[in-house]
């Protein structure tokens, strides 16, 4: 998710954690942000999914943490990235280990990491998933994975410039991708990506690639 979305969301104070922040696309389409469950502990299908990590992990778009937070429950090694202030100050306040930086910005041990998790829309970061994940192939030692929420079957891939809204404010607008299940070989395989596996678990699509 992008730090503008994030912080419409949830970087103020007065904005309800359970309000319905919807992103809008310059075509007039809107798609729902499930917000509330940035705050609370993973549901099962992320705990079984956390579970196939190889530490140490990177969690791109960390929010406030709760990825991060869960994987060092499992006594696995794991840094967030964010690039909203909010977002690091709130993983802060829940104990995460984070760093306030773009995905795309130079990071820590780069090339040496386990895994790298896109969760919650974050596939979509910069509105081009073959460079995303070409940037996570540069993160990724060899053989190590990406874990990556994406949409179901019959969802196109589509690059769009949206903005995130909540009752009367929005943000400014910003680049952002759309990537079903069935378009990730063919966005991986040029990148040093390779698909492994694709399942669906508590009504979301999730796949596994590996790092050549």
């Amino acid at each position: 998710m992008s730090a503008t979305a994030w912080s419409l969301a949830h970087g103020a104070p007065a904005v309800s954690r359970s309000a319905g922040t919807v992103l809008r696309s310059t075509c007039g389409r809107t798609f729902s942000l499930s917000s509330d469950r940035w705050w609370g502990d993973p549901p099962d299908e992320e705990t079984r999914l956390l579970r196939l990590a190889l530490s140490p992990v990177l969690d791109l778009g960390c929010g406030p943490g709760r990825h991060t937070v869960a994987l060092s429950r499992l006594g696995i090694v794991a840094l967030g990235v964010d690039s909203s202030a909010a977002a690091i100050a709130a993983a802060r306040a829940h104990g995460a280990a984070v760093t306030h930086r773009s995905v795309f910005d130079r990071l820590p041990s780069e090339g040496r990491w386990g895994t790298t998790l896109l969760l919650d829309g974050n596939v979509g970061i910069g509105g081009d998933p073959v460079r995303l994940f070409r940037r996570v192939r540069e993160l990724l030692r060899p053989g190590g994975r990406a874990l990556v929420e994406v949409e179901g079957p019959g969802v196109a891939t589509e690059r769009l410039s949206v903005r995130a809204e909540l009752a009367d404010a929005a943000t400014e607008w910003f680049p952002w991708a759309r990537v079903g299940v069935d378009g990730v070989p063919a966005l991986a395989l040029p990148t040093g990506l390779s698909p492994a596996a694709a399942w669906s678990d508590g009504g979301r699509w999730f796949v596994r690639l590996e790092a050549r």
